[in-house]
């Protein structure tokens, strides 16, 4: 996704801000405006119920606060045509980072998710936080200058990280990928230079978020988003929502083990999962078992393209022991798409290929009669579009809007 491409922030990923039946609060009345239901004063008096003067004065503070325009006259129904409101997209910026086993993407985004700068980058997550945090607040700020921003109109920052994260502290648990991470807050390395809200999930969930949003909003609720890249991890939106569970470890079903392992150990410390098999760093180990040169899971993809033999059959093998665990899922779940994404989606004819022959052989039949297996369409830009999503749900949510409102007229400003 290129600058100038945008999604719609209506995703609901939180239950934190719940609006009223019937709205009426300063946050409410933008919520009206920005899903199109209300387009001028009168609108809004109509849906609200609110005396005019009420809604002019909360109307005079979200345009105040940059986050309402006045757009020029819309139609008359008699009597002085009223004047157009519209939400004003560029009344902010959101920052985004992806942050992968080996690289990352960066991005600013407007508020209606209009990416204005990107850029990614090899980087290891392994570098440990006292290197790889500070690397990526120096890129936002290179990204916001060259976007023509400034930090005073950053409202929120979403972060993706490869591993299980605490989502109401944003604090990395026991990620096994990503040493010296454990116990860390991120929102608080964040905040000394980016005093906003600071949203932080494992990678994935934002992923299935920003592909459900861009792509499968209209047409389904129930989705997975599996990534299979360096490691192996599924997000998953039940009903329209992200689904994290109980302690937010939801959907890593790259610790699953297989049936047929031959006590392969993970990095996890059990023997036989599927990312021990099937990821993109375990195939690349097995074709250099081989004799071949793959360093990574692009290395894996590169292989399979040219047709080698090996790199193609190890690849519809990872499918078939991937199939396996989806299968069950699919049983569990009963999902109405599937999304694969990660490095080795772009191998997607070999693996999709071992996927399917044994998610229909094992998913009961009424699941899987209308399953779509995809390709990510977003590719290496789910993850930022999903942190942009989620940032701007949290900050641009009624409740989010009356707090900041409050504080805006208590401070005088």
């Amino acid at each position: 996704m290129k600058p100038g491409v945008s999604i719609l922030p209506r995703v609901k990923t939180s239950t934190r801000h719940v609006s009223s039946p019937s709205p009426a609060t300063t946050g409410e009345l933008l919520q009206l405006v920005r899903e199109g239901r209300a387009m001028s004063r009168a609108d809004l008096a109509r849906a609200t119920g609110l005396a005019r003067s009420t809604i002019s004065q909360r109307v005079e503070a979200l345009i105040a606060h940059k986050l309402l325009t006045e757009s020029g006259e819309g139609p008359s129904t008699g009597g002085r045509p009223p004047m157009r409101l519209a939400f004003n997209a560029r009344g902010g910026v959101v920052l985004a980072a992806d942050l992968g086993a080996t690289h990352c993407r960066l991005a600013v985004t407007d508020l209606a998710g209009e990416v204005l700068a990107e850029q990614g980058a090899e980087l290891a997550i392994a570098r440990g936080p006292d290197e790889v945090l500070p690397w990526m607040l120096d890129r936002f700020d290179e990204l916001l200058q060259g976007a023509g921003c400034t930090r005073a109109e950053v409202r929120g920052v979403g972060i993706g990280v490869p591993g299980p994260v605490e989502f109401d502290e944003g604090r990395a648990v026991s990620p096994p990928i990503m040493p010296g991470w454990d116990g860390i807050r991120i929102p608080e390395r964040v905040h000394p230079r980016f005093p906003v809200p600071v949203l932080v999930d494992n990678d994935v969930n934002l992923m299935a978020l920003g592909e459900y949003g861009a792509v499968w909003r209209d047409q389904v609720e129930d989705l997975l988003f599996v990534k299979v890249g360096t490691g192996i991890g599924c997000g998953i939106i039940a009903s329209g929502r992200v689904h994290r569970g109980a302690q937010g470890t939801a959907g890593d079903v790259g610790h699953i083990q297989v049936s047929d392992h031959s006590g392969e150990v993970c990095h996890c410390g059990n023997v036989g999962c599927v990312e021990a098999l099937a990821s993109g760093s375990a195939l690349a180990g097995q074709l250099r078992a081989l004799g071949l040169s793959a360093a990574h899971s692009r290395d894996v993809v590169e292989l399979a393209r040219a047709g080698q033999r090996d790199a193609v059959r190890l690849i519809r093998a990872a499918g078939r022991r991937l199939g396996e665990v989806l299968a069950g899922a699919v049983n569990l779940f009963n999902p109405a798409v599937i999304v694969i994404g990660g490095d080795m989606a772009h191998a997607h004819e070999h693996l999709f290929a071992g996927v399917l022959e044994v998610v229909h052989r094992r998913s009961t039949p009424l699941a899987a009669r209308n399953l779509r297996l995809v390709a990510s369409s977003l590719d290496d830009r789910a993850g930022i579009m999903g942190c942009a999503l989620g940032v701007l749900d949290e900050v641009l949510a009624p409740s989010a809007i009356d707090a900041s409102l409050a504080q805006y007229t208590e401070s005088g400003k």
